[in-house]
């Protein structure tokens, strides 16, 4: 007896001994993974990680972002099947009732009859809700407010019109439920292109080894809307990093599940714009605007022309010395001077600009000379503008004044280090309407600007109305890369009333934040508070 029970003994110290050998190993090869593993290519979606040593906490990072990653999807496919369920449940049911409503007596063949017919029915309903809403078509409105504007995101960022006084307009999702309706809209984009329908265009005999197939790191930026009484707006961009080639699809949520409405490819590589530049005097803003022309312009984009319309012969020599010196320097020559001696007006300067072009149709941009914009930003201009279907209607992000935005600074930053999307560095200037990428022919067409219209303001608003009464589609959003930068304002009196009156209102809204500014209405009553803190602390310690 004595035997076995020994023996069960070394039998028990041994199996716990090959359990410790084990964790032991297991131990080992974890610290190993941590510790020696290769670089991914999942460095991108951690920003900051390129270059730096690869250690645990990059790892547990890592590994925590896919689980919330495939957490987050899991989450958003459930949700979307019991939102389904739900409403083709609901509809059966109320298109059941009506069916018994008509006919009382149902036998057992017409009750497969009804099911069929709720189906169509939803279907019917759900694509009038499309047609319906603006997607396609543009809609005759009566004044600029009566557009809906759209917001645009990113993967990371959303940059949103609406900010009341706690929202940024830039920011990540804080809302859970709008993180995963945009992680749910990526997904579904990336499904429409990477499983296309014969509608589609792609060629059947494409077999998916032949098709390139997107990824959500391809995604480069969407915008949606929302029709209170129809639905929810979709419009997503795609592109491989090494193409110029971009995947465009439109989808529409009829407050129901997602329905695509197209899919296509859209080619920019051969799309040239016109900017144009109404000048007159500001000789020192506009090397400044020449400087970022040079490096996104010529150094980056390379498909742009510049048309500059100057007023005036006062600074005109050196707007020809600057012109011709980037010529010069950079082998540039896509560029076109007008000169007109008058009394500056910025609608007649945009005209001039857009008819002095010779070259049949055109992309083109109004811009000012105040204005600074990026590489990205032209190719949403391109994507956004389509002849006889879109206008580009973008909302520039208005800098503060940067003396009082860096006031605790000895001097301002660069201008490139305050392009910065915040509530006290600047705003979104959803009032103003010059800045607008569209073709010359629908230029041309709606009538252009009213030349009645003199000196400062009003101009851009006549066009963009026109455009609202007609029936092209008017794309209204923020973007990211165009920025308004601040420049002291001079209303002059020869201004009508309403035109002194909004730029009075431009002026103020130009200058600082809520905050900042209440900090200068109450700076005497802050600095006496402080004198009293001081005065208080030092008889304090002299007591």
């Amino acid at each position: 007896m004595r035997m076995p029970r020994r023996g069960l003994v070394i039998q028990a110290r041994t199996r716990w001994l090959l359990v410790g050998l084990a964790l032991l190993f297991s131990l080992v090869l974890l610290m190993y993974l941590l510790e020696c593993a290769p670089q991914t290519d999942s460095n991108g979606s951690l920003p900051g990680v390129v270059g730096e040593s690869m250690g645990k906490e990059y790892y547990q990072a890592l590994l925590q972002e896919q689980e919330e990653h495939y957490q987050n999807r899991a989450t958003s496919l459930k949700r979307q099947i019991a939102q389904l369920k739900q409403e083709l449940q609901e509809m059966s049911d109320k298109l059941k009732s009506l069916q018994e409503k008509k006919s009382p007596k149902v036998n057992g063949m017409s009750y497969q009859g009804t099911k069929e017919q709720t189906s169509n029915d939803l279907l019917e309903f759900l694509h009038s809700q499309i047609d319906k809403a603006e997607v396609s078509v543009g809609a005759k409105l009566p004044s600029e407010y009566g557009v809906i504007p759209f917001e645009s995101f990113t993967s990371m960022k959303v940059f949103q019109l609406e900010m009341g006084l706690t929202r940024h307009p830039e920011e990540k999702p804080v809302r859970k439920d709008k993180r995963d309706e945009l992680v749910e809209v990526i997904e579904a984009g990336l499904e429409v292109i990477n499983n296309p329908d014969e509608e589609d265009g792609q060629d059947e005999d494409d077999g998916v080894g032949d098709r390139q197939l997107y990824s959500e790191n391809d995604f480069i930026e969407g915008y949606y809307r929302t029709e209170r009484d129809k639905g929810t707006q979709y419009e997503l961009f795609y592109k491989k990093m090494d193409g110029m080639e971009y995947r465009h699809v439109t989808l529409f949520r009829p407050f129901g599940p997602l329905m695509k409405v197209k899919s296509e490819t859209v080619d920019i590589s051969r799309s040239i714009i016109n900017i144009i530049v109404p000048l007159a005097g500001r000789t020192e803003a506009f090397a400044q605007f020449m400087q970022n022309f040079r490096d996104v312009c010529i150094h980056q984009d390379k498909r742009v022309h510049l048309t500059v319309v100057y007023f005036g012969q006062d600074g005109l020599s050196e707007v020809k010395s600057i012109l011709e010196s980037v010529a010069r320097e950079t082998d540039f020559h896509n560029y076109t001077l007008v000169s007109l001696n008058e009394e500056f007006n910025r609608g007649r300067g945009l005209d001039m600009g857009a008819r002095a072009w010779e070259k049949g149709e055109v992309l083109m941009f109004f811009c000012d000379v105040d204005v600074y914009f990026t590489a990205e930003f032209l190719n949403s201009c391109r994507l956004n503008a389509e002849p006889g279907k879109k206008v580009f209607y973008p909302v520039v992000f208005s800098l503060y004044n940067p003396a009082i935005v860096y006031a605790n600074q000895d001097i301002p930053p660069p201008v490139e280090q305050q392009l910065v999307h915040k509530k006290d560095s600047g705003f979104w200037r959803d009032f103003g309407f010059g800045m607008t990428c569209q073709y010359r022919t629908d230029f041309l067409t709606v009538g252009g600007f009213d030349l009645e219209v003199k000196g400062w303001g009003g101009e851009d608003v006549h066009l963009y109305r026109k455009y609202l009464h007609g029936d092209l589609m008017v794309i209204r959003t923020p973007v990211p890369g165009l920025f308004h930068l601040w420049h002291e304002k001079h209303c002059a009196d020869e201004l009508t009333p309403e035109q002194y009156r909004m730029c009075i209102q431009s002026k103020a809204m130009n200058e600082a934040s809520h905050s900042h500014l209440g900090m200068l209405v109450f700076r005497d009553e802050i600095e006496a508070h402080l004198r009293k803190q001081a005065y208080r602390t030092n008889s304090e310690a002299v007591g």
